[in-house]
């Protein structure tokens, strides 16, 4: 694509497919990576790297944590190595739920980020959850809520796209967000 930094921010509430999308934008072109962010906690390990407490302090004191946040009782950290890691891979694709994380990630670490939000109703949450065997499906519905809250407490929050999951195919959003990112690289597709 480009020499410069390039990168992902994918937004949304829980089940708007950011998974799926960064499996389609990984499936469309190799270079994308899902970035797994530092997780101290219990649950789910896949995705993630995790984590001590003692990690995430050390982190913190060298000024490491570019973002900690805190959902289903576990602590979630994207951090300066990971991020350089992930870099160094190739073009890592970052999940948020936050804007203040979304924010905190542009501000604290240099690279040309684009920006989507990917967007689906709170009932197809509750379908996408369930159907996943989601044993927290009630904990997402909440999530789900706050991500809205969070969108409505930011109105001057500027996507590169915004994306229905509903209404857009997997694959067609990963065409969307590669063409972003050619365009931003000075790079035409075909």
């Amino acid at each position: 694509m480009s020499s410069k930094k390039l990168g992902v921010i994918l937004y949304g509430p829980p089940a708007s497919g950011k998974d799926t999308v960064a499996q389609a934008l990984s499936e469309l072109d190799a270079r994308y990576g899902q970035f797994a962010r530092l997780k101290v906690g219990s649950g789910r390990t896949t995705r993630y790297r995790m984590g001590t407490a003692e990690q995430l302090h050390d982190l913190e004191a060298a000024g490491a944590a570019i973002y900690t946040n805190s959902r289903y009782g576990n602590t979630y950290v994207i951090d300066r190595p990971g991020m350089d890691s992930a870099f160094e891979a190739g073009v890592p694709v970052v999940h948020l739920g936050q804007i203040d994380g979304i924010r905190a990630l542009v501000d604290g670490y240099t690279a040309d980020w684009a920006v989507v939000l990917l967007w689906c109703s709170q009932e197809v949450t509750a379908q996408r959850s369930a159907g996943r065997g989601d044993s927290d499906t009630t904990a997402r519905l909440a999530a789900w809520q706050a991500t809205r809250e969070d969108l409505d407490a930011h109105p001057d929050m500027r996507w590169d796209l915004t994306v229905d999951t509903e209404a857009t195919a997997a694959e067609e959003s990963a065409r969307l967000i590669d063409q972003l990112l050619h365009a931003r690289a000075g790079v035409t597709t075909a």
